[in-house]
């Protein structure tokens, strides 16, 4: 009797000392599976066995480890995976910090062990099955398959404009409203930056402000995406998402022959209004489809344009450094998830298995094992890609060696090998490759895998690319983490309306113009800056998500230079063709090995071409546009930083671009007319779009007349055109200056 009381007094101090009744049962699939899976099993699965313990199934855990049984369930106590997890020795430190885990989560398993540990026999726990606070699962919301949102009548009817619906039952939740609508000036003016990336001429801002007819603004914007230059200006944006340069890294940086075809290809796609699912594909397969042709071959410079070191330490190891390149480019660009991560390991936060790497790798392998010891900037031959003077790719042979799984991401150490298949993280969309007729040049590997990415059943392309645009418009996207849509990355702010988007897209044969044109027809697109309630609603919603108020954007690197050529009218506007290489002050060079040799500048008449066509030398950026922001080269660039740091001001006011252009816009104002009034107002058309107020008048005169007895002359004689050395022409360029730096030119709001 004793014993039997002693007993249940142990049982009873148990039950107490777990927080639990004795009398209550957990669930295994409530409440131990998620607990196995958070965090055991990155460690303890079939894949990633630490120990020789498997938790991934029941088999697994009653067979134990290297340590021996880990469960014992004669004396739950004696259970040795009890014990670690009580001590905190598992799951182990992380960078010195103790993840022990809570006091909660050790008493469920406690008291599921005290009650003899009961998994269901045929259960296999899978690390990515569900999200958790640690990482996603195959659950998680950009991974579910593509709902179309349902509309009211309001909208249907079209009284609302659909994303004005989205947009301001979000602001109703948050009590905000939107700004009332800009100015006529201020919307031709960011229509024009945003579509084209020129500012509009004073006169095409004044006839917009006269026009009276109510359907102006459809017209205005119709005109912009038919434009030429809107391929140029949204090419840049793509541009930075695939790492394009014209050279490829490392000490030499040989130039990349031909690179600028791929950049022209992209203007005209977007100008052609070409249907994204093609656009993905002739990058990823142009060699592989029917109708291969000179284009489309171009387009597959896509796989060209990484860093290319033809003097690696081992060739054998920089081998699977390009996969990566190929790997993360197509990944990140297409998809926004950031598959790389999954190279060495299981990625620790998507559910993105070391397997699906090496799968999506095996896509480019025969490719970059031809490309191994060549020196033809890792890639074919003109021979073997079937044309000349054609940065592209291709397979080399139909039949290429097979590619292993890494253990570590180690190539001396493989393990199984791999079958090219589309990526597991979209349950409802995975395919397995089939081989390639037997005639075939190419393994066709990667024309599967990017219809697979170009299908209309996957949920992150066409989300992931009307973001894109989003971003371009407003600043940030609907998910601010533009090449991230995975765990770590940002949720949308307005989830129906990103996903009415991405089906409006697949809707109407994936054009993006259809999704250009819808965004900028809203009145959230139109709506001003300056709300007037926005120091109540800063206190709300301070980061502008919501879009109570448009986004104040500063020009980019591009915009800038190319607004700055457009003020003095003597921009060359000419589509296309080879790159040119602007004038770089030889403080610049200092430093460089051979800078003798590193940059020749263009003939002067080639540097007035937009700045798209500048040459892209990874060893030697040009230092203005790098001030301003220019995307780093090296790695796809989602989003650019926007900072404002005291060099830019430094550029403004010293840089010999700035000086050239405002002297040559003084000379001609100067020499349109010898009146020092009319002389202020052209420059402030030229460079502002609009007219002078009569205090701005006033003071700019007075500007130029104390800048000319700085330079020792006077402003009576006017009525000759002056040379643009002539110290009248500099001291008018001085308010040139002075207004380059000026928010009002700098800013589009």
């Amino acid at each position: 009797m004793e014993s039997l009381r002693l007993s249940a007094v142990w049982v009873f101090v148990f039950s107490v000392t777990c927080g639990i009744s004795a009398a209550s049962e957990v669930s295994f699939e409530a409440d131990v599976a998620p607990i196995l899976i958070k965090r055991c099993l990155e460690c303890h699965q079939t894949s990633n066995v630490s120990g020789g313990l498997v938790l991934s199934h029941k088999q697994g855990m009653f067979e134990g480890g290297e340590s021996g049984k880990v469960i014992d369930l004669d004396d739950s106590s004696e259970s040795l995976i009890l014990q670690h997890i009580e001590a905190g020795y598992m799951p182990p430190e992380q960078k010195g910090i103790s993840q022990k885990l809570p006091d909660s989560e050790i008493q469920t398993l406690q008291q599921w062990v005290a009650a003899g540990a009961k998994w269901p026999q045929d259960r296999i726990l899978d690390l990515y099955e569900r999200t958790n606070e640690v990482r996603g699962g195959r659950d998680w919301w950009s991974l579910q398959p593509l709902e179309r949102p349902q509309l009211p009548e309001i909208v249907t009817s079209g009284k609302v404009h659909p994303v004005d619906y989205f947009v301001q039952q979000a602001l109703l939740q948050k009590d905000l409203k939107q700004a009332p609508v800009a100015s006529d000036r201020h919307l031709i003016r960011r229509l024009n930056y945003d579509t084209l990336g020129l500012p509009p001429a004073f006169k095409e801002i004044v006839d917009y402000e006269r026009d009276s007819s109510p359907d102006k603004w459809g017209k205005l914007v119709n005109d912009r995406l038919a434009s030429l230059h809107f391929g140029e200006k949204w090419a840049r944006h793509w541009l930075d998402l695939v790492r394009f340069a014209e050279t490829s890294g490392y000490e030499r940086d040989q130039t990349k022959p031909n690179a600028w075809k791929y950049r022209d290809w992209v203007v005209n796609a977007f100008n052609s209004d070409m249907p994204y699912n093609d656009f993905i594909v002739h990058q990823l397969a142009g060699d592989e489809i029917s109708e291969r042709d000179t284009q489309s071959l171009i387009a597959t410079g896509f796989l060209r344009l990484g860093t290319w070191n033809d003097e690696p330490n081992d060739p054998e190891d920089y081998q699977y450094d390009r996969l990566e390149d190929l790997v993360h480019a197509t990944s990140s660009a297409f998809l926004g998830m950031t598959v790389k991560c999954a190279r060495c390991h299981d990625h620790k936060f998507d559910p993105i298995p070391q397997l699906d790497y090496y799968r999506m790798a095996s896509t480019f392998w025969s490719g970059a094992i031809a490309a191994r010891d060549r020196k033809y900037l890792g890639g074919p031959t003109s021979e073997e890609l079937g044309m000349d003077e054609i940065l592209g790719w291709t397979d080399i042979t139909s039949s290429p060696s097979p590619l292993h799984l890494l253990k570590n991401g180690n190539r001396h150490q493989p393990l199984q090998e791999v079958m090219p298949a589309s990526l597991t993280l979209v349950t409802s969309h995975q395919q397995e490759f089939t081989l390639p007729p037997e005639n075939a040049k190419t393994t066709q590997r990667r024309l599967q895998l990017s219809k697979w990415i170009a299908s209309t059943t996957n949920p992150l392309t066409s989300r992931v690319i009307v973001n894109r645009i989003w971003q371009g418009y407003f600043g940030a996207g609907l998910v601010r983490t533009p090449n991230n849509f995975g765990f770590t990355g940002d949720q949308p702010s307005h989830p129906e309306l990103l996903d009415w988007l991405a089906s409006e897209l697949i809707d109407h044969n994936w054009s993006l113009k259809h999704i250009h044109r819808l965004i900028l027809t809203s009145s959230t697109y139109r709506q001003s800056a300056n709300n007037p309630l926005h120091q109540k609603y800063a206190q709300i919603d301070f980061a502008n998500r919501f879009l109570w108020r448009a986004n104040r954007k500063r020009l980019d690197a591009e915009g800038l230079r190319d607004a700055v050529l457009s003020s003095t009218g003597k921009i060359d506007l000419r589509l296309g063709g080879p790159s040119f290489k602007p004038s770089i002050q030889a403080a610049a060079l200092e430093g460089l090995s051979r800078k003798g040799e590193a940059w020749t500048a263009s003939p002067p008449e080639q540097q007035l071409r937009r700045s798209l066509y500048i040459f892209i030398q990874r060893s030697l950026a040009v230092p203005m546009m790098t001030t301003f922001d220019f995307a780093d080269s090296t790695l796809p660039c989602g989003q650019r930083n926007a900072t404002t740091v005291a060099p830019q001001a430094l550029v403004l006011l010293n840089n010999a671009f700035i000086h050239q252009n405002a002297e040559q816009l003084a000379a001609k104002a100067i020499g349109d007319s010898p009146d020092g009034n009319q002389q202020i107002a052209i420059v402030y058309q030229s460079i502002l779009g609009r007219e002078p107020s009569g205090e701005e008048t006033t003071a700019s005169l007075a500007h130029v007349f104390r800048q000319a007895e700085r330079f020792g002359t006077s402003r009576e004689d006017q009525s000759s055109t002056p040379t643009s050395n002539d110290s009248a022409v500099t001291s008018l360029a001085s308010l040139c200056v002075v207004l380059f730096n000026s928010n009002e030119f700098l800013y589009v709001d």
